[in-house]
């Protein structure tokens, strides 16, 4: 048996959850009047993860109205939950998100969304748990097995239960942004075995 240095391992982990947290990260709406211009980071340092946007009150304000008067709306809630989440109120994105797969239970970015807003609440068996439940909607979710694997790296330590979300990314989604990020993380584990 080979033993694993424990600082390589640990670099590449970083790396990898750095990848994987931009890929998620990427994937959000933004809104047109929060983009704004950012200069290229020099060549020798590594970018610094995009920071958290606060939560705008006012557009919660509308958002917690409309779905007051509208409680079969899904995109409301979808949007609010997305708000929350961007903004790492993880605790109260979860009951929008909830809401959501009441109404919609075949929606499988939500119910993924939920897993990641479990995950980042610490309740990593309750993320594989709905992680499953996405599974179930749509087995062949790259997003889904992105994040398992993230999951079961982080919350787990499962690492070969990490490469084998991964290696299913891959097979599934060849080429998508989740394949990327799933091979970087593969070949950063890889290199410390």
């Amino acid at each position: 048996m080979t033993r694993i240095e424990p600082l390589p391992l640990i670099v590449s982990l970083l790396f990898a959850s750095g990848l994987m947290g931009w890929v998620v990260w990427s994937q959000r709406p933004v809104e047109p009047e929060i983009v704004a211009e950012v200069a290229a980071p020099p060549a020798a340092e590594v970018p610094a993860p995009p920071a958290v946007p606060p939560v705008d009150e006012t557009r919660a304000a509308d958002l917690h109205q409309a779905a007051e008067l509208a409680p079969a709306d899904v995109q409301v809630r979808i949007d609010l939950g997305n708000l929350y989440f961007y903004a790492q109120r993880f605790e109260e994105a979860v009951p929008w998100y909830e809401a959501v797969l009441a109404l919609e239970p075949e929606a499988v970015d939500v119910s993924t969304d939920l897993a990641l807003a479990y995950y980042y609440l610490e309740d990593t068996d309750r993320a594989l748990a709905q992680f499953d439940r996405s599974l179930e909607i749509d087995p062949a979710h790259p997003k889904t097995f992105l994040s398992i694997g993230m999951v079961r790296a982080f919350g787990n330590r499962d690492l070969d239960g990490a490469m084998a979300a991964w290696e299913e990314v891959v097979r599934v989604a060849p080429g998508s942004s989740e394949a990327l990020a799933a091979t970087e993380a593969l070949e950063s584990l890889r290199a410390v075995h």
